[in-house]
């Protein structure tokens, strides 16, 4: 597909790898939504890029149906969503005390992170669906993200790796099952990266995890995301594909 003149979404898009996505795609011409559900930082990002900022909570269906009619009203409709909110937790099944760990807590990074990327999938493909084939068949293509924690979860990931997993198996059926509307689906496995919440990190524990990456030996940068992401919009022939994007990087245990 070429991005263009394309309407975009972008979920998560006031901040970290969002962001960088945002503006990437913004580079090469494409019309961007900023979804996110701190309006500010979604404000800040639209302005820099010429976008339209919108609220949007991903674990919401009336909200998020809200925001995608917003955004085509702005823009037109969407033929790209790069669907990046997300939220982390760590927290082991049994707690110092003994107790075990809230049900709630689980609940919550599996609600934003699994049934999120689900909900704005569905409403993206819907209307996507709707929207005129072109010249190769296409009229859609979405990028979710993952991370490497789907495959090598570390203690106290449960929720998390959890989550995240469950956006790995849902690609290749969900290309499978949008393929009679020529709509793409893969999804990015991040490892560590560079972004606002690592650096809140003292720097020893930064460069400590830098460390552990083969190679390169840093942490990602938002902007290798940005890229890669991109380029499964632009290459037609990426469908139901997950794709680790780590430094070679293989999470200890702990």
């Amino acid at each position: 597909m070429q991005i263009q003149g394309q309407a975009a979404l972008v979920t998560g898009g006031g901040s970290g790898l969002g962001e960088a996505t945002a503006r990437e795609l913004a580079r090469l011409g494409a019309k961007v939504a900023v979804l996110d559900v701190n309006l500010d930082n979604a404000k800040k990002v639209a302005a820099d890029i010429g976008g339209v900022a919108i609220q949007a909570d991903v674990t919401s269906a009336e909200g998020m149906q809200a925001a995608l009619d917003q955004a085509a009203a702005a823009h037109g409709p969407a033929r790209i969503l790069m669907q990046i909110a997300g939220i982390g937790a760590a927290k082991r099944v049994i707690g110092k005390d003994g107790n075990p760990a809230p049900l709630e807590d689980f609940v919550k990074v599996v609600n934003v992170n699994l049934i999120g990327t689900y909900n704005a999938a569905r409403l993206f493909a819907a209307a996507a669906a709707r929207l005129p084939p072109m010249d190769d068949g296409e009229r859609g293509a979405m990028v979710f993200t993952a991370s490497v924690a789907a495959f090598d979860g570390q203690v106290g990931q449960q929720a998390y790796s959890a989550s995240k997993g469950g956006v790995v198996g849902m690609t290749l059926p969900m290309a499978r099952d949008l393929a009679q509307h020529g709509i793409r689906v893969c999804t990015i496995a991040p490892g560590l990266f560079s972004t606002p919440l690592m650096r809140t990190l003292p720097e020893p524990v930064q460069q400590s995890l830098a460390a552990s990456i083969p190679f390169p030996q840093r942490l990602g940068k938002p902007e290798e995301f940005a890229e890669l992401a991109c380029h499964i919009v632009s290459n037609g022939h990426l469908n139901g594909e997950v794709i680790r994007l780590d430094g070679a990087l293989r999470m200890a245990p702990r």
